[in-house]
């Protein structure tokens, strides 16, 4: 499988640039930025046990990116012809990634991700990859919270109302699949969400994380206020949309002209 089928299967989309999140006119500089961050989301170091030999595949795909764009004539190449050329010393299959990675990043921790995460979400560069996720994917939450650096399925609430805010402003046009979503799709993001802080309790409680029980009880911390947060969300959805049911009246219809 080469490179562009294996960014599809993994990120969902086989253009290079929409994989590090950079535009196709993006200086180098920007695109090493694009790849650090993007690396982070999916750096091995931060994935649970289970999840740690996919993080590495995405991982690599990452590096492989990074090389061609990194590279004037192979990023010339691509995009030129849209190819990538897959017998370069670039694509070596014989590179080790996390190496490659070290060389370019100094080393990753968990406090170096927990920073970045601090720092990173409600800035001015957060509300800018969520607006342009909106776009991009035309208003799918599942993809536009695959898509947004750190963010989770318990993020939606916060992550809506910002694009809700930006459609009513005219920053963004409304997409159908974002305002009329169905209360299905949304619960199945909760039942996700759930699960997954299932299973991550439990990979804390049975690995510890030594010497870092603050760390860990801020973050517990936080993900309980979320939690609760989502469930305020999905309780107002359940006010709105179940009691219309209740009536038998046509919910939609009376709201048609908004939005």
């Amino acid at each position: 499988m080469g490179l562009l089928e294996q960014c599809e299967a993994a990120f969902g989309s086989a253009d290079l640039y929409r994989v590090l999140g950079v535009r196709r006119e993006a200086s180098a500089q920007e695109v090493r930025r694009g790849y650090h961050r993007t690396s982070l989301r999916v750096h091995p170091d931060r994935a649970e046990p289970d999840a740690k030999e996919e993080a590495t595949r995405r991982f690599q795909i990452l590096g492989k990116v990074y090389a061609v764009l990194s590279d004037a004539e192979q990023r010339a190449l691509y995009d030129e012809q849209g190819t990538v050329d897959e017998e370069s010393e670039a694509l070596s299959a014989q590179r080790d990634w996390q190496q490659y990675w070290r060389l370019l990043f100094k080393k990753i921790t968990v406090k170096d991700i927990e920073d970045f995460e601090k720092n990173y979400k409600d800035s001015e560069e957060e509300l800018a990859d969520i607006k342009a996720a909106y776009v991009d994917f035309e208003g799918d939450m599942d993809r536009i919270l695959e898509s947004v650096l750190c963010a989770d399925y318990t993020d939606e609430p916060r992550i809506r109302k910002i694009i809700e805010k930006a459609i009513d402003s005219g920053e963004v046009p409304s997409y159908k699949t974002f305002v009329k979503e169905s209360k299905q799709k949304m619960s199945a993001r909760k039942r996700r969400a759930e699960k997954e802080a299932r299973e991550a309790e439990k990979t804390k409680e049975e690995l510890g994380l030594g010497g870092e029980d603050d760390l860990k009880a801020l973050i517990q911390s936080r993900n309980k206020d979320r939690k609760k947060e989502m469930d305020d969300f999905f309780a107002q959805l359940e006010a709105k949309y179940g009691n219309d049911a209740k009536k038998g009246g046509k919910k939609t219809t009376a709201k048609k002209g908004k939005k």
